[in-house]
């Protein structure tokens, strides 16, 4: 059995155990982020944010490699991109904050173990681990039957998507039709725009308007475009999304889909998820048929 996956049965037992739902306590002193105007206690975006900490769990622990346990650290690989709320810099613009590493904190605590976290372009996450750089990575990564073949996964949250138009839009979005002849906006290679393209295709083949995609790879970008009124909506991560709503007060989430994985022609398949990545490079490949797992490539 390779370290990583060893690794991931101990990040396993964490999940089951709950140890993974923690989030760090906020502190309106060193800093927040509420809408103008909103009375009530913000969000924290300070560089101290008196996390939750938690303390070794032996029998966890024990699972982890020995060569881990005696260097006495986690390495974790961390996306170096802004996507609050999951990771993104605080006031400082130099400690990262958010619950991606409230979460591996709290998981390397529960390891007994010091988190050390490296920030890298999101295609050097996989590179990390391929390369043994990361012991693992704790990301905004779905979980693909593609990507089970070379990665054991340690899951965390649904890998929920929504739509965020303007404030009193008066509109949801729940089916194709609903986005027929809307400008939307959406960020290239990914699981959004996947959907969205197919959403547009059945639109055109029932007779209806295809959907005026546009794309916008920061979130800066999308969100000046919404304010303006150059696009009707945004489909993106839902975390991502709904922080927005919450710390600027100028949009509403209009629509919400469930799943959004690898392949998936518009289909959205509930167990599909977000995930901390391990590797399994000695894994062999799966004898099992794309059949029997459903791969929707096959």
């Amino acid at each position: 059995m390779s370290v990583r996956r060893t690794l991931s049965a101990a990040l396993a037992t964490l999940t089951a155990a709950g140890l993974l739902t923690a989030c760090g306590a906020g502190d309106a002193a060193t800093g927040e982020v509420k809408p103008k105007g909103q009375q009530g206690t913000g969000i924290n975006i300070g560089p101290a944010q008196h996390r939750i900490r938690g303390t070794k769990v032996d029998a966890v622990a024990a699972k982890v490699p020995e060569a881990i346990r005696k260097r006495g650290t986690l390495r974790l690989g961390a996306s170096a991109d802004a996507s609050p709320p999951l990771g993104f810099y605080a006031t400082d613009d130099k400690t990262r904050i958010g619950s991606e590493i409230d979460m591996a904190t709290l998981i390397a605590d529960t390891l007994g173990l010091k988190p050390q976290f490296e920030e890298v372009s999101w295609e050097n996450l996989f590179v990390g681990l391929d390369s043994s750089k990361f012991d693992g990575v704790l990301s905004n990564v779905t979980v693909t039957e593609e990507r089970k073949e070379k990665y054991d996964f340690a899951t965390y949250r649904l890998d929920n998507i929504a739509f965020e138009a303007r404030k009193g839009s008066g509109w949801k979005v729940k089916e194709p039709k609903d986005v027929a002849g809307r400008t939307i906006a959406v960020s290239s290679g990914t699981n959004q725009e996947k959907i969205l393209v197919d959403w547009s295709e059945q639109n055109v083949k029932a007779g209806r308007k295809p959907v005026d995609i546009k794309y916008f790879q920061k979130d800066t970008d999308y969100y000046l475009a919404l304010r303006s009124g150059r696009i009707d909506a945004y489909l993106g991560p839902s975390p991502s999304a709904n922080y927005h709503v919450a710390s600027a007060g100028q949009s509403e989430i209009v629509g919400t889909l469930s799943g959004a994985g690898d392949g998936l022609q518009g289909k959205i398949a509930a167990t599909t998820k977000r995930a901390a990545v391990w590797s399994r490079r000695t894994r062999p490949p799966s004898t099992t048929s794309c059949r029997t797992v459903r791969t929707p490539r096959c």
